[in-house]
């Protein structure tokens, strides 16, 4: 974790940006919260335990700058509230979605389906593929299962 913070520092100050205390309480929840994808409310709520002095509004900046900068990303999954993963995707790998209309389950899908689909859009009509974003609706096994019983 530290080798990240530092790396995040690095890329910031590059920038003509400081990882204040607040930014590093905020980075520090996302990278201990890797697998979830925490709403800005989420972030907040889990910061406000280490540092009751952090304002939602320096969350939502600080969730934004790291937006800019690449070193999270956001996701909407349809229920109008932007999710925020670490992770810039600089590797060229993608992650995909898979969720519950009945609970709101997420699971991550970590193949990349669609890289022979972006090879065959570039090729056939000439479109530079910058990014791809997959999400799959349906039914998880809990929730098919409590629908069996």
């Amino acid at each position: 974790m530290k080798k990240i913070i530092t790396q995040v520092g690095e890329k910031l100050r590059a920038h003509e940006y400081k990882l204040t205390p607040q930014r590093q309480i905020i980075l520090k929840v996302m990278l201990e919260n890797k697998d979830k994808h925490l709403s800005a409310e989420d972030v907040y709520n889990l910061v406000k335990r280490k540092a009751p002095d952090v304002g939602l509004a320096t969350v939502y900046r600080t969730l934004e700058l790291f937006l800019e900068h690449e070193i999270i990303h956001s996701i909407n999954f349809g229920d109008g509230r932007k999710r925020y993963e670490y992770g810039d995707n600089s590797d060229g790998h993608h992650h995909h979605h898979a969720i519950c209309l009945k609970c709101g389950k997420i699971l991550e899908i970590n193949e990349d389906f669609l890289e022979e689909l972006e090879k065959q859009v570039t090729q056939d009509y000439g479109f530079i593929v910058t990014d791809h974003e997959l999400k799959i609706f349906g039914y998880c096994n809990d929730c098919k299962e409590k629908e069996k019983s």
